[in-house]
C-alpha cells in the first residue's frame, strides 16, 4: 500500500490501525486526524516512512505507537505533546533519528519507550527526565550514545534498563542507585565500560544483570552481594575475570549463572554450593578451568551444566551423582577429561549428554 484511502476519515470509532509491513507507504494524511477514537497505530516496517503529518496531535486517544524499523524515518514532530495518553513508543530501528523533541516531556503517561537501533541519537534532550511513569526503556545499539544525563535517577518507576551494546557509552552514572524498583539492567557489549558504578549495590530490586562481553572486567566489587535478588546473572565472554567473589553465596534466589568464554577463569569458590536455586550454569570455552569444586553437588535444583571446551578440565566430581535434577551435559571439547565417575549413571533425570 503507498496510501490510505480519504474515506478512512469516515471511521471515526476505528480504535487500532495495523500498517505494519507496507513498504511503500511514504507519508500519512493529514485527515489522519479523524480518527479521534484510535488508540493503536502500527507503522512497523514502514521502512520509506520519513516524518507524521503536524495533525497527529488530534489522536489524543492513543496509547501506542510503533515505528519500529522505520529506517527513513528522521524525526518526531514537536505537536507529539499532545499525545498525553500515549503508553507505548517504539522507535527502534529508526537508524536515522537524531535527536527527540524537547516536548516529549508532555508524554506524562509513556510507560515504555524504545529507542534500540538509533544509531544516530547521540544524546537525550533534558527533558526526558519529566517521563516519571517509565518503566520499561531501551537503548541497544545506540551507537552514538556517549552518556546518560543526570535526570535519570527521576524515573523512579523505571523496571528495565538495556543500553546493551552502546559501544561508545564509557559509564554509568553515579545516581544509578536511585532507580529502586529496577528489575533488568542490560550492559551486554558496552566495550567502553570497564568498571560498575560503585552504587549499583543499592539495586537491591534488580533481578537479571547482563555485563556480556566486558572484555576489560577484571573482578567484582564485593558489594555485588547486596544484589540479594538477583535470579539471572551473564558475565559470558568477561575474558579478562580471574575469579568470583566467595560472597556469590548470597545470591539465594539465582537460577542462571552465565560464566562461558571467562577465559581467565581457573576455578569456582566452594561457596558456589549455596546457591540451592540454580538451574542453569554455562561454563562453556572456560579453557583455565580445571576442575569443579567437590560442593557443586549441593545444586540440587540444577538442570543445566554447560562444559563445552573446558579444555583442561581433567575430572568431574564423583558426587556428581547428587545433581538430581541435572537434564543437560554438555562435555564436548573437553580434551583432558579422559574418564567420568561411575556415579553418573545415578543421575536418572539426565536426557541430553554430550561428550
Amino acid at each position: 500500500m503507498k496510501e490510505l484511502p480519504t474515506s478512512i476519515d469516515k471511521l471515526t470509532r476505528l480504535e487500532g490501525l495495523n500498517l505494519s509491513g507496507c513498504s511503500e507507504l511514504t507519508e500519512l494524511p493529514t485527515f489522519i486526524d479523524k480518527l479521534t477514537s484510535l488508540e493503536k497505530l502500527d507503522l512497523s516496517g514502514c521502512s520509506e516512512l520519513k516524518e507524521l503529518p503536524t495533525t497527529i496531535n488530534k489522536l489524543t486517544t492513543l496509547q501506542c505507537l510503533n515505528f519500529l524499523g522505520c529506517s527513513e524515518f528522521k524525526e518526531l514532530p514537536t505537536s507529539i505533546d499532545k499525545l498525553t495518553g500515549l503508553e507505548e513508543l517504539d522507535l527502534s530501528g529508526c537508524s536515522k533519528l537524531k535527536e527527540l523533541p524537547t516536548s516529549i516531556d508532555k508524554l506524562i503517561a509513556l510507560q515504555s519507550l524504545d529507542l534500540s537501533g538509533c544509531s544516530e541519537l547521540k544524546e537525550l534532550p533534558t527533558s526526558i527526565d519529566k517521563l516519571i511513569m517509565l518503566q520499561w526503556l531501551h537503548f541497544s545499539r545506540c551507537l552514538g550514545l556517549k552518556e546518560l544525563r543526570t535526570s535519570i535517577d527521576k524515573w523512579i518507576a523505571l523496571q528495565s534498563l538495556d543500553l546493551s551494546r552502546c559501544s561508545e557509552l564509557k559509564e554509568l552514572p553515579t545516581y544509578i542507585d536511585k532507580l529502586t524498583t529496577l528489575r533488568w539492567l542490560h550492559l551486554s557489549g558496552c566495550l567502553e565500560l570497564k568498571e560498575f558504578a560503585t552504587s549499583i549495590d543499592k539495586l537491591t530490586t534488580l533481578q537479571r544483570l547482563y555485563l556480556s562481553g566486558w572484555s576489560e572486567l577484571k573482578e567484582l566489587p564485593t558489594s555485588i552481594d547486596n544484589l540479594i535478588a538477583l535470579q539471572s546473572l551473564d558475565f559470558s565472554g568477561c575474558s579478562k575475570l580471574k575469579e568470583l567473589p566467595i560472597t556469590i553465596n548470597k545470591f539465594l534466589a539465582l537460577q542462571s549463572l552465565n560464566l562461558s568464554r571467562c577465559s581467565e577463569l581457573k576455578e569456582l569458590p566452594t561457596s558456589i554450593n549455596k546457591l540451592t536455586a540454580l538451574q542453569s550454569l554455562h561454563l562453556s570455552a572456560c579453557s583455565k578451568l580445571k576442575e569443579l569444586p567437590t560442593s557443586i553437588d549441593k545444586l540440587t535444583a540444577l538442570r543445566r551444566l554447560y562444559l563445552s571446551g573446558c579444555s583442561e578440565l581433567k575430572e568431574l566430581p564423583t558426587s556428581i551423582d547428587k545433581l538430581i535434577a541435572l537434564q543437560s551435559l554438555d562435555l564436548s571439547g573437553c580434551l583432558e577429561l579422559k574418564e567420568l565417575p561411575t556415579s553418573i549413571d545415578k543421575v536418572l533425570a539426565l536426557k541430553s549428554w554430550i561428550c
